[in-house]
């Protein structure tokens, strides 16, 4: 064999990290820091793999072997030219099999010290789901709790400016984690992404320091929280923000005045509520969309839904809520909360 293996343990040795599975693929979730040089693009590797069910295994290598030929020489062409001879790439596909052979075969014999990826990108995924079984019992959390608008997401912000170890699941999920908290022009990662980077962000904290996180039901859009770290969150301490109605009202009259300039996506959201407010109380909030009432129509959503729904999940799963430290708050400025945050880390 012309190239070499290596593990995981050993990414940061490489000068490169090379996926070389289709675009589909590596969009839904890759290696930290993988460059994507696909030896099959999308359609190719369907073309494949109808060949290899259908007709032989024999006619899709030899169909798939021109494909990957082609291929890896437009990498050569394009990608890898400039390198030096010591230049170091850890080559990966599926499960460390025939693809990334067939690159680390050429790689190598151009003369680069090419390695592949013992188990490929398999290997990786199993190596994710075993961090997020265990990694989460290893902080102390303290769960930033509070009715919506209540400046959950800012005070994490803060926490983060003034050195705080965070865990923002928000922040990763891309998502405010309500019916409406989906953010504009920008979707949600996939699922393994999303844990990829969970578990990047575990990694990096203190096990000696807590860690602050928002109370959070088990999904963020339609992302699921994994079970382990969702049972650290409920046994863990917790800070609720007792925010003034105004301040509340204010805050999500802010983040989220993209629905003023789309009155119709969000009456299209708002049928989500329908089984739990029945056919007249949907048509009058859609009627104080069409009026631009948005100030009623917040008021009224936070009194009659979002407030007794989320005051029941809390209390239903956050095992020590009766034993908070409660905040209230007035002011959600920048400063105002900065302040706050600088208190809660000499706690």
């Amino acid at each position: 064999m012309l190239f070499r293996t290596a593990n995981l343990s050993q990414l940061a040795e490489f000068d490169a990290i090379i996926d070389v599975r289709t675009p589909a693929e590596f969009a839904e979730d890759h290696l930290p820091g993988a460059i994507n040089c696909p030896v099959l693009s999308n359609e190719e590797r369907v073309i494949v793999g109808t060949l290899y069910q259908q007709v032989s295994p024999f006619e899709a290598r030899k169909v798939g072997a021109v494909m990957v030929a082609k291929n890896i020489a437009q990498h050569l062409e394009n990608t890898f030219h400039a390198y030096p001879k010591s230049w170091k790439p850890l080559i990966y596909c599926w499960r460390g099999g025939q693809r990334s052979g067939a690159m680390s075969i050429i790689l190598a014999q151009v003369g680069w010290a090419a390695h592949k990826l013992e188990g490929g990108y398999k290997a990786y995924r199993r190596e994710v789901l075993e961090n997020l079984d265990t990694l989460p019992a290893r902080f102390d959390y303290r769960v930033i709790c509070g009715a919506t608008g209540s400046g959950k997401s800012r005070l994490l912000a803060a926490l983060t400016e003034v050195g705080a170890q965070v865990l923002d699941l928000e922040g990763l999920a891309q998502h405010r984690g309500s019916v409406l908290g989906g953010l504009p022009q920008q979707p949600q990662p996939s699922q393994k992404w999303f844990e990829n980077s969970l578990v990047q962000t575990l990694q990096r904290f203190d096990p000696a320091r807590p860690v602050y996180v928002e109370a959070e039901s088990n999904k963020i859009g339609r992302l699921n929280l994994p079970a382990a770290l969702h049972h650290a969150m409920h046994a863990s301490a917790c800070v609720v923000l007792d925010t003034a109605p105004d301040a509340r009202l204010a805050l999500l009259m802010e983040d989220y005045r993209h629905f003023i300039a789309a009155p119709d996506k969000l009456i299209t959201l708002l049928q989500v509520l329908h089984p739990f407010h029945g056919s007249e109380r949907i048509e009058h909030w859609n009627t104080l969309i069409r009026a631009g009432e948005f100030r009623t129509l917040v008021a009224e959503l936070l009194e009659l839904h979002y407030d007794p729904s989320y005051l029941r999940a809390l209390g239903k799963h956050y095992t020590r809520l009766d034993q908070a430290r409660h905040l209230p708050l007035s002011d959600l400025s920048g400063d105002a909360l900065l302040t706050v945050a600088r208190t809660l880390e000499k706690i």
